[in-house]
């Protein structure tokens, strides 16, 4: 089925009276470190939607560019919105859908920090039963796959990032400059102190922006990512186009 916005209101009518579940793609606008571009998480997300554009139940929705990312404004070109603009963008969104009659959608996210703001959000709009719609983040879905892949703790503009938007978009990461974001980069996600997380901004524990083991990154193993998680994502929109609405709410307690 055709992306919503390149239909006519017309054509929207149709398409909207087919489908059974919304794909809403969301992402951010951030540093990647000097190999990755900042649209890494907004592209990759964007990617997964567009590939399960083509099942006649499905709609996909225009991508959310910019998202939850205050703990990388010390690098350039990064851009961010609150966690209650964000949660509320996409809850308005969603609702606006509603209206429509199209109540089942799935959030595709490329970005960590949107998922605090998006559970908010699906959880008002369960509760106020105006719709079902569960996150979706692609290295969840295909954290096994991560794990055989590569060798590394992994968390930012690592290895599985570099290598998924390699693949998606070979032109825009300059693969002389894996090296340097691992030398400058973490191995880890975060800094501690006797149990204390004191890395607040991700430039608290990077130089580079980079955290994991990019080095390790190929296009090839890219393209492994990517066929895996579209498998999970169209097996998600499967169970949720049979899943009744009624099922769909919370339950009373018994």
């Amino acid at each position: 089925m055709p992306e919503l916005a390149s239909l006519s209101t017309t054509g929207a009518a149709d398409a909207l009276d087919a489908a059974e579940v919304a794909v809403l793609p969301t992402g951010s606008t951030e540093q990647h470190g000097p190999a990755l571009p900042l649209g890494m998480d907004h592209l990759a997300a964007e990617a997964f939607a567009g590939a399960v554009a083509d099942r006649p139940e499905t709609i996909v929705l225009p991508t959310i560019p910019i998202g939850v990312s205050p703990h990388h404004m010390q690098f350039d070109g990064s851009l961010t919105v609150s966690d209650e603009t964000f949660a509320t963008f996409v809850e308005e969104t969603v609702r606006s859908l509603a209206e429509h009659d199209l109540r089942k959608v799935v959030l595709v996210n490329g970005h960590g920090g949107n998922v605090g703001a998006l559970g908010r959000a699906t959880r008002s709009l369960r509760a106020d039963e105006v719709a079902y719609a569960p996150t979706w983040n692609w290295w969840d879905a295909v954290d096994d796959v991560a794990e055989e892949l590569f060798d590394e703790a992994g968390g930012h503009a690592d290895a599985a990032e570099s290598s998924l938007i390699w693949h998606l978009h070979e032109e825009l990461v300059d693969p002389e400059s894996l090296e340097d974001a691992e030398a400058d980069g973490a191995e880890g996600w975060g800094e501690t102190v006797h149990g204390a997380q004191v890395g607040f901004d991700t430039v608290d524990f990077t130089e580079s922006g980079a955290v994991g083991a990019p080095t390790q990154a190929s296009p090839e193993a890219g393209e492994t990512l990517f066929e895996a998680a579209r498998e999970e994502l169209e097996g998600l929109l499967d169970w949720l186009a049979e899943r009744p609405m009624d099922d769909c709410w919370q339950r009373a307690h018994r």
